[in-house]
């Protein structure tokens, strides 16, 4: 068996029987640790935090980059522990501080699909078990599809796969090509819902758009789909709380009328992007290079 494979293994079996308090005070020490010693991924994170929050420097970006890092170790801890969780914690966690849910919702009771689009920010898995509560309340089947990016080695791959529908959701990999489209598609034009990770693109052929004062390439799928199958497109941002609490806002639907308006619709949600972000900016996970 792989060692990542036997790390990951570990991590899901066991840490689900420590107490709470105890991980989390592990992990945010794991996350000061990493954020001490730097690396290429914390080299990163800095700088793209430095474009959130323009002017901020020295002593101030590294208080801003621990930060990242301790809630980067928050969001690892809470994937380990959440297919574990006790009915209704996520949704008791989040209750009261989601805004925006509201006309995702109404537009699926009245059989129009939805593309929740969303960056690598807070913990996008409890948001999705959020909303699927909400939907599951409203009458609505609790199902949704989201698409993931495939790791090395599979082994690994299939363990996130695994997690992710032990929390619901239909999972397709990015590179599943037309079956992953189909898959989609479909879901889109029976009237459910799709949550996609949207902040960088994987495929080579995104949209370029101004983001954060750079010109950076974002993923056209979202926009691309609503076009396609007449969903609303909404942007999302989830964040972290104290105490073991979450959050997530909608911002207003972005049109996309057809495949004509994608180009600038795909740089409405980088625009959202932008403000969801500068929000919460220290919950922005972004360890990677912005694509260009």
């Amino acid at each position: 068996m792989n060692p990542a494979e036997l790390g990951y293994g570990a991590a899901w079996r066991v840490l689900r029987h420590v107490p709470r308090p105890v991980a989390g005070l592990g992990f945010e020490a794991g996350g000061d640790l990493a954020a001490r010693r730097g690396g290429a991924g914390v080299a990163r994170l800095r700088a793209n935090l430095a474009r959130v929050v323009p002017g901020l420097a020295g002593a101030e970006l590294d208080r801003l980059v621990r930060a990242a890092m301790r809630s980067y170790a928050r969001y690892w801890n809470e994937a380990f522990r959440l297919p574990a969780l006790p009915p209704g914690t996520i949704h008791s966690g989040m209750h009261g501080a989601a805004t925006g849910i509201g006309p995702g919702i109404a537009a699926m009771q009245a059989g129009r699909g939805v593309v929740y689009a969303l960056p690598h920010a807070g913990n996008w898995d409890v948001a999705g078990v959020y909303i699927l509560e909400e939907m599951r309340r409203h009458g609505l089947p609790a199902e949704m599809t989201t698409v993931v990016e495939r790791l090395e080695p599979e082994s690994v791959f299939r363990r996130f796969v695994s997690y992710r529908e032990s929390l619901g959701f239909e999972v397709v990999a990015q590179d599943e090509g037309r079956a992953a489209h189909l898959a989609l598609t479909r879901r889109l034009r029976a009237g459910g819902l799709v949550c996609l990770v949207s902040d960088r693109d994987l495929t080579g052929g995104g949209v370029e758009v101004g983001f954060f004062g750079e010109s950076v390439r974002f993923p056209s799928g979202p926009a691309s789909l609503a076009a396609l199958t007449g969903a609303a497109l909404y942007p999302v941002g989830p964040y972290f709380l104290p105490r073991g609490r979450w959050g997530v806002t909608v911002l207003p639907e972005i049109p996309v009328p057809d495949r004509a308006a994608v180009r600038k619709a795909t740089q409405e949600l980088a625009s959202a992007f932008e403000e969801l972000i500068a929000a919460h900016p220290a919950d922005w996970h972004m360890l990677q290079e912005l694509t260009r």
